[in-house]
């Protein structure tokens, strides 16, 4: 079997889509359908359905799937160890992470990592979806929900808190504080409901069950917590918010905050092979100690 075919039969798997897996592998999409062709040939089997959605394993190719997923795996630990020639701390990382908590935590608290431990390289990769570990997209997720009935290696990152702001500019328009029972009179910044992947999203069902007797329809919504927060900060409206994030702009005040607090969980996910690597390893203990030394900033805990 051709190990090149494998490659492309993966590609194909995490992108679903010829274009998408051509572009990111730099060859032409005929290449890939051609070589897509010739697998199934020599397996006399069928390993995608070719649908208007893209291109969707079956039976057979879910089987090949867990095998060249082992494949992949074990290639890539001997690449690293090699490369780093048995050196150990040495070699990239891949985190694959919901934006916010990337670019607002993750990112700027790499400093430290990078000195102590000058050869360990990070990819940081945003996903606004749940991180196929199992499928080798990066190395160590931190997932908002903890996966069930895996293989993987999974364990509580951190608690962290969120709640509802208002850019300050916004706020002083009113003589008064804005009160709970006045949150319905609001225009609200918000998620997509039909396009969540998660319900640890669903963040106005939560007000709206314990706090707000009317439903309210946000005038601003966006797949992107990025996008809710500029928004917010705009003065476009008001909506709930990671504190890890809020905290950190002055511009931004929390309102009924002690009617107001939701808090959710961060899980670290690895493959049992990568966390064997000192570098990956290295990383996964060092993501424990930065949340454990910033819970107070993670959980609001200055206020």
């Amino acid at each position: 079997m051709n190990w090149d075919d494998i490659k492309i039969f993966l590609e194909v798997v995490r992108t679903e889509r010829l274009s998408e897996a051509a572009k990111r592998l730099s060859v032409d999409a005929s290449t890939i359908s051609r070589r897509l062709h010739k697998l199934e040939e020599s397996l006399s089997t069928k390993l995608f359905e070719r649908t208007v959605e893209g291109h969707i394993l079956t039976k057979d190719g879910k089987r090949l799937l867990n095998f060249a997923s082992q494949m992949e795996q074990n290639a890539q630990n001997a690449f690293e160890v090699i490369k780093s020639h048995n050196r150990d701390n040495a070699g990239c990382v891949r985190i694959g992470v919901t934006e916010a908590f990337g670019n607002f935590f993750i990112a700027p608290n790499l400093r430290k990592l990078q000195q102590e431990f000058p050869l360990i390289q990070i990819d940081l990769l945003p996903f606004s979806r749940f991180v196929k570990i199992s499928r080798n997209e990066a190395d160590i997720a931190i997932a908002v929900e903890k996966p069930k009935g895996t293989s993987m290696i999974v364990t509580k990152l951190c608690d962290y808190k969120l709640q509802l702001y208002a850019q300050k500019d916004y706020c002083q328009q009113f003589a008064h504080p804005i009160a709970l029972a006045q949150l319905n009179e609001h225009p609200w910044v918000s998620y997509v409901d039909n396009l969540l992947f998660t319900e640890q999203l669903a963040y106005l069902k939560e007000v709206f069950a314990t706090q707000v007797s009317q439903p309210i329809t946000p005038v601003f919504r966006s797949t992107s917590i990025i996008g809710q927060y500029n928004a917010i900060k705009s003065g476009l409206g008001i909506g709930i918010l990671p504190c890890f994030l809020a905290e950190q702009d002055k511009s931004l005040v929390k309102l009924c905050a002690h009617d107001i607090s939701i808090i959710r969980s961060f899980y670290l996910v690895t493959h049992p092979e990568s966390k064997r690597l000192s570098h990956v390893s290295t990383v996964w203990n060092y993501l424990k100690k930065i949340t454990q030394a910033k819970a107070a900033l993670l959980m609001a805990e200055n206020d």
